[in-house]
Parts: C-alpha cells; sequence; structure tokens
C-alpha cells in the first residue's frame, strides 16, 4: 500500500463485493464444507464518520473486520483505505492506516509490559521519532485519554477495566490512523465505565478527524455513536442508511426485530417476544433465496426462491433529518446517505 495516500479522498473506507469463505473439515470420510463468513458486502464510510455495525452474534461482523485489519486475506471483493486498495498490501504499511481497539481490554494487553512500553510500540516498530520523543508522545497520548502521567509506569493487571480500555485506546491513536476499528470496545465493561469510554471516543473522533467502523450487539450505543448503520444478517448487508432512518423508519424484518429486541428498564414489562423462533440457521448450509425468510413473519413463497438485492429505497419512502454542513452531505438522497434495504417488500 502506498504510504502517500491522499488525505482528501471524501471516503475513508470503501468495500467493493468482499466476501470471505472458509473451508470446514473434509477428509477420507466426510466431505469439507465451505462457510460463507461474509458474502458480497460493499460498504462506504465517508471520512470523519463513524458507521455503526450491527447483527447477532455469529453473522460475520468480526470476521469481516480481520479482513479490513489484514489479518486474514478476502475470497474476492476489494478494500480500499483512501481510494487505495489495501488487498495483498504490506501489514506494517497497513497498520499505519487502519487500528483496532479490542473487546476485552486485559487480553488485548501485554501483562508484562508497562503502559508506557505498549502505548509505544507501535512507535518503536515503526521507527518514528527518538526515544525521547516517543516518550513525550506517549505521555500526550496518555493525558488525552485521561490518565495520569503516573500511569506510564503501572501494568494492566493493576488498572481497573475501564483504565485498560483507555490505554488501548491510546495505543491505537498514537500514529494518527485514517480508520479505527472498533470491535465491541464497550461491552466487558460496567454501564457507567461505558458511558466514558464512548464520550472519550466521540471527543478524539472530533479532536483528530478519526473515522470509525464501530462494531456493536448494542443497538443503544450504536444509536448514541454513529453517523449511519449497517445492519448484517448471515454474512450480508440486509439494511444501512443514517441513524435516523434506521432507528425511526426500519424498513428490513430483521432491523425491526433487533430494534424490538431491546431490553427496557421499565418494570413489569419482561423480556420482549420478537417472534424469530429459534437461532439463526446453519451458515454452511444457508436457506435459498432470503437467508431470513425461515425465521421472517412477512416472509412470502417467492422469499424462499430468490435472494433479494440490497437496492436504494425509493425518494421519498424515507427521510434523514440528519445535517452535516461542513461536508455538504444534508440530502438524505444523496449518494453518499441514501438507505438501502434488501427485502422484496420494504
Amino acid at each position: 500500500m502506498n504510504s502517500a495516500v491522499s488525505s482528501r479522498d471524501p471516503l475513508a473506507l470503501e468495500l467493493c463485493g468482499l466476501s470471505k469463505t472458509f473451508k470446514l473439515g473434509g477428509g477420507m470420510l466426510h466431505k469439507s464444507q465451505t462457510l460463507t463468513a461474509v458474502n458480497d458486502v460493499s460498504l462506504r464510510v465517508p471520512r470523519g464518520q463513524v458507521m455503526g455495525l450491527v447483527g447477532e452474534s455469529g453473522c460475520g461482523k468480526s470476521t469481516l473486520a480481520k479482513v479490513l485489519l489484514g489479518l486474514t486475506p478476502p475470497s474476492a471483493g476489494d478494500v480500499l483505505i483512501n481510494g487505495k486498495a489495501i488487498v495483498n498490501a504490506n501489514q506494517k504499511a497497513l497498520a499505519r492506516h487502519i487500528q483496532p481497539i479490542f473487546q476485552d481490554p486485559y487480553s488485548s494487553l501485554n501483562p508484562r509490559q508497562r503502559i508506557a512500553q505498549i502505548v509505544g510500540l507501535p512507535l518503536r516498530i515503526h521507527a518514528i521519532g527518538t526515544s525521547k520523543e516517543q516518550a513525550a508522545k506517549v505521555d500526550e497520548m496518555l493525558e488525552l485519554v485521561g490518565l495520569p502521567k503516573r500511569a506510564a509506569q503501572q501494568y494492566p493487571g493493576q488498572m481497573s477495566g475501564g483504565q485498560r480500555q483507555r490505554v488501548a485506546i491510546a495505543r491505537a491513536l498514537i500514529m494518527r490512523p485514517d480508520l479505527v476499528i472498533c470491535d465491541e470496545p464497550t461491552s466487558a465493561l460496567d454501564v457507567s465505565v461505558q458511558a466514558q469510554i464512548l464520550n472519550l471516543l466521540l471527543d478524539l473522533k472530533e479532536e483528530f478527524g478519526l473515522t470509525y467502523l464501530f462494531i456493536s450487539h448494542d443497538l443503544a450505543v450504536v444509536e448514541h455513536l454513529a453517523d449511519r448503520l449497517a445492519v448484517m444478517y448471515l454474512g450480508r448487508i440486509v439494511e444501512e442508511g443514517t441513524r435516523e432512518q434506521i432507528f425511526a423508519a426500519p424498513r428490513h424484518p430483521y432491523t425491526q426485530a433487533l430494534l424490538a429486541s431491546a431490553l427496557t428498564p421499565e418494570p413489569g414489562l419482561g423480556v420482549p417476544d420478537i417472534g424469530l423462533g429459534a437461532g439463526q440457521p446453519d451458515p454452511t448450509q444457508p436457506p435459498s433465496g432470503c437467508a431470513f425468510h425461515p425465521r421472517c413473519p412477512m416472509a412470502q413463497p417467492e422469499c424462499a426462491q430468490q435472494a433479494p438485492a440490497l437496492s436504494a429505497i425509493a425518494q421519498g419512502a424515507t427521510q434523514d433529518t440528519s445535517q452535516d454542513t461542513s461536508q455538504g452531505t444534508s440530502q438524505g438522497t444523496s449518494q453518499g446517505q441514501q438507505a438501502r434495504v434488501a427485502c422484496h417488500f420494504a
């Protein structure tokens, strides 16, 4: 990947027909099976925005993140960062432009290293600055994420979960990447700490002009943070739109079920029955047609015969109330803001 990527490209991330398949099992007595974890995913994430990616466990969200990070190669399609293809890119060069924040802050940090060593590791690997300059950069980054200077000499085991996640954020941002992949970064934290970390992520996004791909099960968290949402089911994107479009008027039955499944603190309401029955189908033997049709309350015979394309919703069918005067994207039907849904009846 060319290190001199243009910072003027309006899209920080673009996925074009991205797919990832795995071969499972196989041998003398058993045939191998194919699991399609990511299936023909196309997304465009404008610079400086937060794209939320939601869906049940096993839908392919984390596999998609691994492909973007270069941890596993795609089976088909292209990934573009700042307009430059990264497939087969040098891993070290790629790390200059894309960094992860993982779910569990303890397992993602080396317990035998001090915090200063952990946060400064990217600078040492990429030979950025002298030792003195690296130390100053670490101190600056720790202050930005809300940690005292003395934290630099502590070990991860001496810190709380929220403090460890701040360390992970500092390490991810110390080289000022173009894209940050946040894979469930608050799910292992207490609710009160979650709010602090989310507000920190928002503050840092404004400070550095960051772009986030935010993967989460928690719709309340996504609603707080995301500019746009993509809903994933069995490896495919089934709906995409602005935060307002998705939460105010979801079009796909699966998106509607996800929103209906959110627990409420009101006493007496109990656990909502969303009518989806058992879990997802076996991904090695996906249903014909629309993959959601066995669980869909709106399913018709044609749903089992033909898979619906992810198509733009007709102009006027939905309304986007968001405005972004700095980017000139206040029109909900522009290419960057238009909602898309994969359903025969949406």
